[in-house]
């Protein structure tokens, strides 16, 4: 989500560059650049006319600041108009008050409550929350196994409704049960419903002025853009919204209800859908969010995501095995394993400042995709033995072919891949050890990313898009070669 927003952004932040004051000439063809790309994205007409006045106002005439070109200046003033229509702050939910605290979730049909009930479950018990799973749904076939077989997953309680109570029975029934499970918050699944469905928006009223819940959520899909802000605004209007879970919001969507929807219905957005495991859903930072727009990355997500799935220990662990050169292939396995815990490449390549195009620079270098490439090495580590993988030195030419026959891969892909583990190897032992500086990062040099150490990443193509080293399809050292060919066929001519 947000690509095409970001490219179009990032053309109009380098078509500032190279000029030393900020003039209404220069800044009107930026703006209008900037509300074509907002409108293509189907933000509301409104918020962009109030965006695009407010970025013109602390723009135009602005003296530039010492070190700073114009376009930098631009960027920072964008980027608070983005902070300020996307929420300001995060916000979290507001379950004071009544023990079991109560959160109903409602929306349209199809727009992911079920699945996202599963997924604040999840969340809630991260955060040291006994949360207690309620199905409403009694219409939609099925629509109570699913959310059963969601908390069997998660090992979470789920009340047994039953399609012959009425959604009012199973609330008051689920309370009760609640409170002698001693559990700390009530999620309730309601059905879906379109707005101007009087009979079905009157349950909902009747569940509001029963269990007076704390948060009313609406569950919207990314995908339906600005029509999701229009029911979320009616929903508002009958019942009273107290935020907004965004689903989705991994998909190609344009991005026009993430940007529309706190400036039209006021309700703050507060979860994001990243993903369709029941880990993937994330509080919602508008800070975060405006980074990423505009390709600043989004370092925090990523650390936390690192947090999560990282042990301290083994990282330290990890850590020591690169000092002293010991790291095989099995650890390198299960980093790559961590890896996709956290997320895809393509999505940590959007959280790393400057690494907002790496993804195309290493398609072109390699002539596939990053994921693809990692399902490559995976392979190949996986045909090895417990023994070969803990000691690579072992790897003789006839384990290489086994190996190349068990990965569906040729030799010369294992071959590649070992020297690579081997030049890997030694320079973490010379970096660990402070025999040479760290490998600099694009955009960031010498910089570390907090949180990252011992997640086993594979080496990152420099700034003039060469290979990755492990699966590329050339490596360094053939590049080196290729290089002394041609100098003696130079020399000789």
């Amino acid at each position: 989500m947000f690509e095409s927003l970001s490219d179009r952004l990032s053309g109009v932040f380098t078509s500032l560059r190279g000029h030393g004051r900020l003039t209404e000439e220069n800044i009107q063809a930026g703006l209008r650049e900037v509300r074509l790309a907002l409108l293509e994205a189907d933000v509301n007409f409104s918020v962009v006319k109030t965006f695009v006045d407010n970025v013109r106002a602390k723009c135009v005439g602005q003296d530039l600041l010492k070190g700073v070109n114009p376009a930098q200046q631009v960027v920072k003033i964008v980027h608070d108009e983005l902070v300020s229509i996307l929420g300001g702050e995060s916000s979290t939910l507001n379950l004071a008050g009544a023990q079991p605290a109560s959160i109903m979730l409602v929306g349209l049909q199809g727009s992911g409550k079920t699945t996202s009930a599963g997924k604040l479950a999840n969340l809630l018990r991260k955060q040291k929350m006994r949360p207690y799973l309620v199905p409403l749904d009694v219409y939609r076939p099925a629509a109570i196994d699913q959310l059963m077989v969601l908390a069997k997953q998660l090992n979470i309680p789920c009340f047994p409704s039953t399609t012959e109570m009425t959604p009012h029975q199973i609330a008051l029934a689920a309370l009760e049960q609640a409170r002698a499970e001693q559990a700390t918050v009530l999620i309730l699944d309601t059905a879906g419903r379109l707005h101007v469905d009087e009979a079905l928006m009157d349950e909902l009223k009747d569940l509001k002025e029963t269990l007076h819940p704390q948060e009313i959520l609406f569950v919207a899909d990314a995908m339906t853009g600005q029509e999701a802000v229009n029911v979320a605004q009616a929903f508002h209007e009958k019942i009273t919204l107290t935020g907004v879970v965004l689903t989705k919001m991994d998909g190609d969507a344009r991005g026009g209800a993430a940007l529309s929807i706190r400036s039209v219905i006021g309700a703050p957005v507060k979860f994001v859908g990243v993903g369709e495991k029941l880990s993937e859903m994330e509080v919602f930072h508008p800070d975060r969010i405006a980074g990423r727009i505009l390709g600043m990355g989004d370092v925090l997500t990523l650390v936390e995501k690192a947090q999560e799935t990282i042990n301290a220990e083994e990282a330290e662990a990890l850590a020591k095995k690169m000092r002293k050169a010991s790291f095989n292939f099995e650890d390198f396995l299960q980093q790559l394993r961590r890896i996709k815990k956290i997320g895809s490449l393509d999505s940590i390549f959007k959280m790393i400042p400057g690494f907002s195009g790496i993804r195309e620079k290493i398609q072109a270098a390699t002539n596939a995709m990053p994921e693809k490439e990692l399902v490559k090495v995976e392979a190949i580590i996986s045909s090895m033995t417990v023994q070969e993988r803990q000691n690579p030195d072992i790897l003789n030419g006839s384990r290489r072919a086994r190996i190349a026959r068990g990965a569906g891969v040729t030799v010369t892909d294992v071959n590649r891949l070992v020297k690579q583990f081997e030049d890997m190897r030694k320079m973490m032992k010379s970096v660990m050890g402070g025999k040479q500086k760290r490998p600099a990062i694009p955009g960031l040099g010498q910089m570390n990313l907090p949180g990252m150490a011992g997640m086993g990443l594979p080496p990152m193509p420099d700034n003039q898009g060469s290979a990755l080293r492990f699966g590329s399809s050339s490596s360094s050292s053939d590049q080196r070669k290729k290089k002394k060919k041609e100098k003696r066929k130079h020399g000789r001519k």
